[in-house]
């Protein structure tokens, strides 16, 4: 009996002041919160849809092994939309009607999320976009936000670096016209609305300004009109499959402009990355996160590592920077507001929304009236120096230099465009 008393006693004095242990996040039980979305998974848009998913997958995971959202497991309702808007209404009609999911977001892209907003607001349901420009000018509904840096005024805002560019240079480099080519769709045509309000206030002569039907395949005679026009600067607005098409002939025609690029979307995947390797260099375009050292956010490299351990058995983008951490990030806002709301009353939700600010993998997020951001933060940015077509010749951003804002800049660009493309 005394031994033993005495070995307790020990015990007790082993462990006297000691932390206690970490308790384990309580798992979370009962129905799952559903969130239903539709994402490119095939078609032009699925380069990038099949990356946003397994980052939204991440996320699911994540937020399950720290307990769920109230406590209850979370789960994704998911379908193809095959890169066609035309799907996208009827996705949407049967994730609310049949699934009857407690929450949606949207696919990857504008044209995708534009027409799912009809459904959404006729089901007085929260919507967060990803990475959808300016869709609400028309719905204004108050329960809409963006997962998109643009800030409150998106359209002029994705080319203000671009053109900030050209008023810097414009003397020096002699930039006096501009040829814009532009592909048939919503957020192609939104972000040319705003370049030509920016190129009017940076004193530029328009001498082309042609729109091109998305089914183009051979964009030989679209670069063909920009050269003879002779301008100083050739301004694109393209989805990728467009993209690529036009660098393509850009090169193999020997494009001679002294400015190359604009709102190419694209190129920053990795996927087109190193299909065109040093076909890229000269080129200015935006871009929304790299992982330079001022935007390594608390949480984003963590969500990184985990995103590129999985990459390669999903087959998706190696690398994940263009749309993963975005992807992430919106999730969790929501997540987040839902935590906030203490439910999932949909005006709660959006109450919550629209008065707090986010900590997430992107940075600290906060929305402005119309659901966008409240401040932009886009990076303009110059493929420099690409010598080859490997993953690892883009891993860490080293061939993509910020030249805009400064607050984010990595270097200085190189004009005229030849220069930059030897």
């Amino acid at each position: 009996m005394i031994a033993r008393f005495a070995a307790a006693i020990l015990v007790l004095l082993l462990f006297a002041g000691q932390p206690a242990l970490a308790q384990a996040p309580k798992q979370p039980s009962g129905d799952p919160i559903r969130i239903g979305l539709s994402m490119a998974l095939t078609g032009s848009l699925a380069v990038n849809g099949k990356s946003a998913l397994l980052a939204m997958q991440i996320w699911v995971e994540d937020t399950n092994a720290k307990g769920g959202l109230l406590g209850r497991p979370v789960k994704l309702v998911y379908y193809d939309d095959q890169s066609n808007p035309s799907l996208v209404p009827g996705i949407y009609t049967k994730l609310l009607d049949v699934d009857k999911v407690d929450l949606v977001v949207s696919g990857y892209a504008t044209n995708i999320a534009a027409p799912a907003m009809p459904v959404v607001i006729a089901h007085n349901m929260n919507f967060i976009s990803l990475f959808a420009l300016d869709i609400n000018e028309e719905f204004k509904y108050p329960r809409y936000f963006s997962m998109l840096p643009v800030g409150p005024d998106p359209r002029p805002a994705i080319s203000e670096g671009f053109f900030d560019i050209i008023k810097a240079n414009k003397d020096k480099m002699g930039l006096k016209t501009i040829a814009l080519a532009v592909g048939d769709g919503e957020a192609t045509r939104n972000t040319a609305d705003g370049a030509r309000i920016n190129l009017k206030k940076a004193g530029l002569d328009v001498v082309y300004d042609r729109t091109y039907p998305l089914n183009t395949t051979d964009f030989s005679p679209v670069v063909r009109s920009l050269a003879a026009t002779n301008a100083d600067i050739v301004y694109i607005s393209s989805y990728p499959a467009d993209s690529v098409g036009i660098i393509r002939s850009a090169n193999e025609l020997g494009l001679k402009a002294k400015v190359f690029g604009g709102n190419l979307t694209g190129p920053q995947s990795t996927a087109l990355k190193t299909s065109l390797g040093p076909m890229l260099n000269g080129i200015i375009t935006f871009d929304w996160w790299l992982p330079a050292q001022p935007l390594r956010f608390p949480g984003v490299m963590e969500f990184l590592t985990k995103y590129q351990a999985q990459a390669g058995k999903e087959g998706v983008d190696p690398l994940g920077y263009y749309i993963g951490p975005w992807a992430y990030a919106d999730l969790q806002v929501l997540g987040d507001a839902v935590e906030g709301a203490k439910g999932l009353d949909q005006d709660k939700i959006a109450d919550y929304i629209h008065h707090n600010s986010f900590k997430t993998v992107v940075g600290d997020v906060s929305f402005g009236e119309k659901g966008e951001w409240a401040k932009s933060r886009i990076l303009t940015v110059q493929f420099q120096n690409i010598k080859g077509t490997t993953v690892d010749d883009f891993r860490d951003g080293k061939a993509e230099t910020v030249i805009w804002p400064d607050q984010y800049k990595s270097g200085d660009v190189i004009l005229p465009y030849s220069e930059a493309h030897k």
